[in-house]
């Protein structure tokens, strides 16, 4: 049975309440881009940040969205506790990841850790569950440098590859340009894990349209996680989202805002941004630029399923 793992359980497409409705693949509800060594860092109120960000939540599932992934992993502030209980208190089905983020974010434990301790930390979080607080994971987020990858970003991602081909997790990784994808996805086919289990997180950033084709031809998903923002204009998300779709890789295509969230460096957690412009505003626009019912549902609801079910 194909389920998307969640904070509220797991469910069949089916069963999410809607025929329709849109998946979010990558939003934040809570983050702290300090060091991890900073004193006070990932340190705040859970009723702080319930207060702050259930009623996000609650705008996202009236907006439409009827699932949403939370993609902060180790090193830059992930609380599942606290992402737990603003799932709750919005009634909003949330996927949480296992995984860790780049340097110098990559916490001293992880620094330590062999790519074994690594792979099985990674599995007891996606099958067991995360500590003591009774959900699992659904997903796995790492991330790449911007340049080329560090030994400890390829240890992780071995580590990784490991656990997906293990548990069926999609893995994530927060990757700015092609080049390093393209030596991600080398190191995934040396460890058995199909490209088809791997996301490549903000997309839209790598300005060569010519090597996000080249990575949806290795079978991987792109993700198109700016919108509603400065740095994806509209008119640039639909020039690139037809590009995909005309030469075939309309299925392997996510779409997101990046979105939110709690951050404890700010005076009352900051002023989170709506999870609701992709559902509110741009699939309108979606329509205006001649994309049907079919397209649009694939994109917001059917791709997002395929890509994170387990």
């Amino acid at each position: 049975m194909t389920t998307l793992v969640t904070t509220l359980g797991a469910f069949k497409l089916e069963e999410l309440g809607h025929a329709t409705g849109v998946i979010l693949p990558h939003e934040h509800i809570f983050v702290d881009l300090r060091e991890p060594d900073r004193p006070g860092h990932s340190v705040a109120s859970e009723q702080a940040v319930v207060e702050l960000m259930a009623p996000e939540l609650k705008r996202a599932k009236d907006a439409g969205v009827i699932a949403l992934t939370d993609s902060t992993p180790e090193g830059v502030g992930r609380r599942v506790d606290f992402v737990l209980a603003v799932s709750k208190a919005a009634g909003l089905p949330v996927l949480i990841p296992t995984g860790v983020y780049r340097e110098p974010w990559i916490p001293p434990w992880v620094q330590q850790a062999s790519e074994a301790d690594l792979r099985q930390w990674m599995m007891r979080e996606l099958e067991e569950g995360i500590g003591e607080l009774g959900v699992r994971a659904a997903w796995i987020k790492l991330s790449g440098g911007d340049d080329s990858m560090t030994a400890c970003e390829r240890k992780v991602l071995r580590a990784a590859a490991a656990a997906a081909v293990e548990t069926g997790a999609v893995i994530g990784s927060h990757t700015v340009r092609g080049r390093v994808v393209l030596e991600q996805l080398d190191i995934l086919e040396t460890q058995g894990c199909p490209a088809d289990r791997f996301i490549w997180i903000h997309t839209q950033a790598e300005p060569d349209v010519a090597l996000h084709m080249e990575v949806a031809r290795r079978g991987a998903w792109l993700e198109y996680d700016a919108l509603g923002s400065q740095t994806l204009p509209d008119e640039r998300a639909l020039f690139l989202i037809r590009e995909v779709w005309e030469a075939g890789f309309g299925h392997q295509l996510l779409l997101s805002h990046d979105r939110g969230w709690y951050d404890p460096n700010q005076p009352g957690g900051g002023k989170p941004k709506p999870f609701t412009y992709l559902p509110q505003v741009f699939i309108p626009k979606m329509r205006t630029a001649g994309f049907d019912e079919t397209m649009i549902d694939r994109l917001v609801r059917l791709n997002p399923f395929q890509a994170f079910a387990r």
